[in-house]
């Protein structure tokens, strides 16, 4: 294929000449292109969005590289139509509108190509040759404008996230305190000052990927608005439900799109709050089992939470209690754990536990006996059994149960 500069040079000198009489008219046709698309397109008329003086700038320019090129007298270029893509971008301009107008300017040039050419049919012929030449100038012109137009919404994508991200970290680390400067954050998230709010904390286990994906459209067809953002170790959200909105509800959304654990903050009803919310909903996630994709509330899981916001004396504190079960072999450990799990939530019925685990009462027995004699606790006291429920959770929130060539997250 002929680059466009081999394309005009190829071009008849009659119509060369025609191009050149009418470049010294660019003044003038540019206005009355200006004009023309300003009656053709209603977004024209909007002198807010496309001042006046910048639409004639714009035909005046664009006329003057056509004819320029197509006279031989410049090298065309596409530097013009990339300046206008850039510019109508930042002024708020659709693409298919400003390409619209580059295709009234298309038609307005071949029209009054038609207007100043001779008549005699030879430079018909001429100026028809030359049809393909002018409209694949002005393809590449739109081309270049398109271009140009794309890269700058994607620029100014790339800005307003960035712009989001910190006005977003500003009011989880508080820097913004309770004043103007936070009704300003709120509303360039989109987020009221006031109402009742949450803190979502969510695990990322692959950098970049998020583990709500999809989160911000989910919830919003719910009514829930949101602000998130995603680091190297977390996906945050601040949350802002409706009027007839629930705390379960949201979390029975968050459960169905959990790829990781989830934590979830107390309910708050004032924006300044949120850092305290961020600690609690960091936490929450924490007291999740490690590998898992649960969904836990602050509120909810007291001991847990507690454990987890210490977890060097959680740790500890499971190894105090549960340390010869834990030194066992997996397979010889995991049924002892999981029989006094389920026993401890089954109102410590042997009955119940055993229907739950699907074995044998006597079973149950026997495993509870071999638990009192490696810990030496004794499962009829008190004191004891709330130890070894702590430390239970304990061993499940830092994965001490898990086998030991496991790979935590």
């Amino acid at each position: 294929m002929a680059s466009m500069n081999e394309s005009t040079a190829a071009l008849d000198p009659s119509v060369r000449a025609l191009c050149a009489t009418l470049l010294t008219r660019s003044d003038e046709l540019g206005a009355e292109l200006a004009d023309l698309i300003r009656r053709t397109d209603v977004r024209y008329r909007d002198e807010s969005v496309v001042p006046a003086d910048d639409l004639v700038r714009s035909c005046r320019n664009n006329i003057e590289m056509l004819f320029s090129a197509l006279a031989g007298r410049a090298v065309p270029s596409t530097e013009g139509p990339w300046e206008t893509g850039r510019r109508r971008a930042a002024q708020g301009m659709p693409l298919p509108t400003t390409l619209r107008g580059y295709r009234i300017g298309g038609r307005f040039v071949w029209n009054v190509l038609l207007r100043n050419s001779d008549s005699t049919a030879a430079a018909r012929e001429a100026l028809l040759r030359a049809a393909e030449v002018i409209w694949t100038v002005v393809d590449d012109f739109s081309e270049a404008l398109s271009d140009a137009f794309r890269e700058a919404i994607a620029d100014q994508t790339r800005h307003d996230t960035q712009v989001r991200t910190a006005v977003l970290i500003s009011i989880l680390d508080g820097s913004l305190g309770d004043g103007p400067a936070l009704w300003e954050a709120a509303i360039a998230l989109g987020l009221p000052h006031d109402g009742d709010f949450l803190v979502v904390a969510a695990e990322v286990r692959q950098p970049g990927k998020e583990p709500l994906q999809r989160v911000e459209q989910a919830l919003g067809g719910s009514g829930v608005r949101s602000a998130w953002l995603l680091d190297a170790h977390r996906q945050i959200g601040i949350l802002s439900l409706p009027l007839n909105g629930s705390v379960p509800a949201v979390c029975g959304q968050l459960a169905e799109l959990a790829e990781a654990r989830v934590g979830v903050s107390r309910s708050y009803a004032d924006l300044e709050l949120t850092p305290q919310a961020l600690r609690q909903a960091r936490v929450a996630c924490l007291a999740a089992a490690p590998g898992t994709a649960d969904v836990i509330r602050h509120e909810q899981q007291p001991v847990a939470v507690l454990l987890s916001s210490t977890p060097e004396a959680g740790t500890a504190f499971a190894h105090d209690v549960l340390g010869p079960v834990l030194a066992l072999p997996y397979p010889d450990r995991t049924p002892l754990l999981d029989t006094l799990r389920t026993w401890l939530t089954h109102d410590a019925s042997a009955s119940a536990t055993a229907a739950a685990l699907y074995v044998h009462r006597n079973t149950v027995r026997y495993r509870l006996r071999r638990i009192e004699a490696l810990t030496g606790l004794a499962m009829t006291d008190p004191t004891a059994l709330a130890r070894l429920h702590v430390a239970l959770e304990a061993a499940r929130i830092f994965g001490l149960d898990r086998p030991v060539d496991a790979v935590l997250p």
